[in-house]
C-alpha cells in the first residue's frame, strides 16, 4: 500500500470508528430517555383527568414506540454513518495527494537525476512553501545534489585537463623515437628498441583518449539526433565477425555510438578463445533499441561480470592488452544516451552483453 493510500484507510477508519462511539452513546442515552418517559407513562393518573387505558396497553404500545425509534436510529443512522465515512475517505484522499505532494516532487527530482547521463544532475527541487519539514527535506536535498554536481564536474575536469595535457609529452616522445629510428646512422638495436618504444607509447595514448573520452561521455549530451545504429555497427565490424543487423535506430550523437560498438566488437575479439566466434545483433523493440554482441571466451564467473564494467579492469590473460577502459566507456556512453547495460556470463564460456537505448 503506498503512503497517500495508508493515510487515507487511516483517515476513513479513525472516523468510522468515532462515528460508531458516537452512534453507540446516542443509542443508549436514547433508550435511556424512552425508558424514563416509559415509566412516566405508565404511573397513576393525576386526579380529575379521565381514566387512561390500561398499563399494559400502554407498556405494549411504549414498547412498540421504542422498538421502532430504536430501529430507525440504527438503520438510518448506520446508513448516515456509511456515506459519510465513503465521503470522509474521499476527502482523506485528496487531503493526502495535497500533502504529500511536495514529497511526490522530491521523489520525481531524484528519479529525474539518476535517470540523467549527468552523475550529479542540475535539477533542483526549489520547493516553495512554508518552512515545514517537507521543506527541510528538499531544502537539504537541493544541497546534498548541489555538492555532488560540484564534485563530479571537478572530478571530469581534473580527468579532461589531466589528459589533455599528458597527449602533449607523447606526441613528442613518438616524433624524436621516430626521427631516431629513421636516421641513416641508426642501428638494428636502436631500431628495435625505438619500436618497443613507439608500442609502449601508442598505448599510452590510447589510454589517454580513452580517459578523455571517459570523460566526454559521463557529461549530459547537449544535441541528440536520429542514427542508424545498425549502419553504425556495420562499419565497425571486421569480416570474421557475425553479424545479424536489423533495423535500429537511436537517437543520439553518432561518434560516441561508433566508439561504443567498436568498443563492444573489440572485447569480444579480444577476450576469446582460439577458433571462437562473435556475433553482433542489432533490432528494435517498442521505444528503444538493442545491440548485442556476444562471443565464445572462456567461462567467466557470474559473480564478477559486475566488476568488469570498472575502469581500469583487465583480465590476467590478456593484462598487457588495452587499458581496461573499454567496457567502462561503454557504460558510460550508453547511460549518456539514457540507456543501459547488461552483462551476462555464458555458462559454456564467453560473454553476453546488450546494450538498450532509446530509440529516434
Amino acid at each position: 500500500m503506498s503512503l497517500r493510500l495508508r493515510l487515507t484507510v487511516l483517515h476513513g477508519g479513525l472516523f468510522l470508528l468515532a462515528g460508531g462511539v458516537l452512534l453507540g452513546v446516542t443509542y443508549l442515552l436514547f433508550t435511556q430517555q424512552v425508558g424514563r418517559r416509559v415509566t412516566v407513562i405508565s404511573g397513576s393518573p393525576p386526579p380529575g383527568l379521565p381514566t387512561l387505558p390500561s398499563i399494559e396497553a400502554l407498556d405494549e404500545q411504549a414498547r412498540q414506540v421504542r422498538a421502532a425509534a430504536v430501529t430507525s436510529l440504527l438503520t438510518q443512522g448506520a446508513i448516515a454513518l456509511g456515506a459519510v465515512a465513503v465521503l470522509a475517505a474521499g476527502l482523506g484522499w485528496l487531503v493526502a495527494g495535497r500533502a504529500l505532494a511536495p514529497l511526490r516532487q522530491v521523489t520525481d527530482t531524484a528519479r529525474g537525476i539518476a535517470a540523467a547521463a549527468d552523475p550529479g544532475g542540475h535539477a533542483r527541487i526549489a520547493l516553495r512553501g512554508p518552512d515545514d519539514e517537507v521543506k527541510d527535506l528538499a531544502d537539504a536535498f537541493d544541497v546534498m545534489v548541489e555538492r555532488l554536481d560540484r564534485s563530479f564536474d571537478a572530478q571530469r575536469r581534473f580527468v579532461a585537463n589531466a589528459s589533455h595535457e599528458l597527449r602533449t609529452p607523447l606526441t613528442l616522445n613518438r616524433s624524436l623515437v621516430e626521427v631516431a629510428m629513421h636516421r641513416r646512422t641508426a642501428s638494428d638495436d636502436v631500431r628495435q628498441l625505438g619500436g618497443k618504444l613507439l608500442e609502449i607509447n601508442a598505448r599510452h595514448e590510447k589510454l589517454i583518449s580513452g580517459l578523455l573520452l571517459l570523460a566526454r561521455s559521463e557529461s549530459a549530451l547537449t544535441e541528440r539526433c536520429p542514427v542508424d545504429l545498425a549502419a553504425v555497427v556495420a562499419h565497425v565490424v571486421p569480416p570474421e565477425v557475425r553479424a545479424d543487423l536489423g533495423e535500429a535506430t537511436a537517437l543520439g550523437d553518432a561518434l560516441m555510438l561508433e566508439r561504443l560498438a567498436h568498443n563492444l566488437v573489440e572485447n569480444g575479439l579480444r577476450h576469446n578463445v582460439p577458433e571462437g566466434w562473435v556475433r553482433v545483433t542489432t533490432r528494435s523493440l517498442p521505444g528503444r533499441v538493442e545491440l548485442a554482441v556476444a562471443n565464445s571466451g572462456p567461462v567467466i564467473p557470474p559473480a564478477e561480470v559486475p566488476a568488469l564494467f570498472d575502469p581500469f579492469h583487465r583480465r590476467a590473460r590478456v593484462a598487457a592488452d588495452g587499458a581496461g577502459l573499454g567496457l567502462s566507456i561503454v557504460r558510460s556512453v550508453a547511460h549518456a544516451h539514457g540507456g543501459e547495460v547488461v552483462a551476462t556470463a555464458r555458462p559454456e564460456g564467453g560473454l553476453v552483453v546488450v546494450v538498450s537505448l532509446p530509440a529516434a
